[in-house]
């Protein structure tokens, strides 16, 4: 799956902007995205599952938590240019949904590809029976933020409001 995001990542392919922005509106809410306080890999995803897990969508909030850490520990979502896209299909939550996690503090323990150290972290958590709608999603996501303007806007955004406003452009 990393390959297949990184490959999205790297293409010239464009997606449509409207698309994207229907899909961030209808998955990502202003109180989802937090400014992360931490500098450590576990840490930093653990606030961000904390924040995804007062969604509605998800229904056990320990189990989101357990989940993201052990598809960490499998292998490394850093994805490159400063971005990671933790990620997991959970049978208890009940429809995908994101939470974003804008870095004040470089996030220096990712195994990152590029060696650049992660400071935006979009995590994902989507039902068992989404997997064509997760994969989509992943892509689309991966694909918004290569946009380099983009990526900075949001490490400088000084609301949520703000960061939101971004992404869903």
């Amino acid at each position: 799956m990393e390959k297949w995001v990184n490959e999205r990542l790297s293409s010239s392919e464009r997606l449509s902007p409207s698309k994207i922005d229907v899909q961030i509106k209808n998955i990502l809410s202003p109180d989802r995205i937090v400014f992360v306080s931490q500098s450590a890999k576990r840490d930093a995803l653990v606030e961000l599952a904390s924040a995804l897990s007062k969604a509605p969508q998800v229904k056990y909030a320990k189990e989101l938590e357990t989940e993201i850490l052990r598809r960490e520990d499998l292998m490394s979502t850093a994805i490159g240019r400063g971005i990671a896209i933790p990620h997991a299909r959970i049978s208890s939550v009940t429809d995908l949904v994101m939470a974003v996690g804008i870095c004040k503090n470089p996030i220096m323990d990712f195994q990152t590809l590029d060696d650049q150290p992660v400071r935006l972290l979009i995590m994902i958590a989507a039902a068992y029976n989404q997997h064509s709608y997760y994969l989509q999603t992943l892509s689309r996501v991966s694909s918004k933020l290569k946009d380099e303007k983009l990526r900075d806007s949001l490490l400088a955004a000084k609301s949520s409001e703000e960061a939101y406003k971004l992404l869903i452009a």
